[in-house]
């Protein structure tokens, strides 16, 4: 049997659920992953604000779903192995939780284990205008090696609808975590 790859998904109450609704899409269509989600209140309640989704549809996309305060769940663990963790959209409050090493709920907990056993952690930092602590925060995860992909849309695939922006950058999210996709149209020169 084939392993399959485990990829936590941490949602937190920035605006922008419908970038982590459309990654748990899209990684449900991969047969050889594994979804591990955890919703903040927060994002709970930008799950209303901005979709039609109830909680239960998205518990349906996930292979495994888990309560913010659940600091003894699996993904709190080094010893549980996983391929990598997203953060999307991340709100500057997880941010700054995790590059000051705060794990006080089990998004940033999840984080935290992720950056000390090395793992592939992949931040979508939805906040502008940015302000200074904003910025040194990411610096000081990306000198970790964090990788920020914030929701930047592409114009030179000429997007025709909102889903089509966020379907590039799921795309770009995909690439980062090394799963194959054609999500959206790449780049092929002039």
């Amino acid at each position: 049997m084939a392993h399959k790859r485990k990829i936590v998904i941490g949602v937190t109450g920035a605006s922008g659920t419908i970038y982590a609704i459309d990654l748990m899409k899209k990684l449900k269509t991969v047969s050889n992953v594994e979804t591990h989600v955890v919703f903040s209140a927060w994002a709970k309640k930008n799950l209303q604000l901005e979709t039609d989704l109830s909680l239960s549809e998205i518990k349906d996309l996930a292979d495994y779903f888990y309560s913010d305060n659940d600091l003894g769940a699996t993904i709190a663990s080094g010893s549980f192995l996983t391929d990598g963790m997203v953060i999307v959209p991340a709100s500057m409050k997880t941010i700054a939780s995790i590059a000051v090493g705060i794990g006080d709920n089990l998004i940033s907990r999840a984080a935290d284990v992720t950056l000390k056993e090395q793992r592939k952690l992949i931040m979508v930092p939805r906040e502008t205008p940015l302000n200074t602590i904003h910025l040194e925060n990411m610096t000081k995860l990306s000198k970790m090696g964090v990788q920020m992909i914030p929701p930047i849309p592409a114009f030179y695939n000429h997007p025709q609808t909102i889903q089509d922006l966020v379907d590039h950058q799921t795309m770009k999210e995909l690439d980062a975590l090394k799963i194959d996709n054609e999500v959206d149209r790449r780049w092929e020169g002039i």
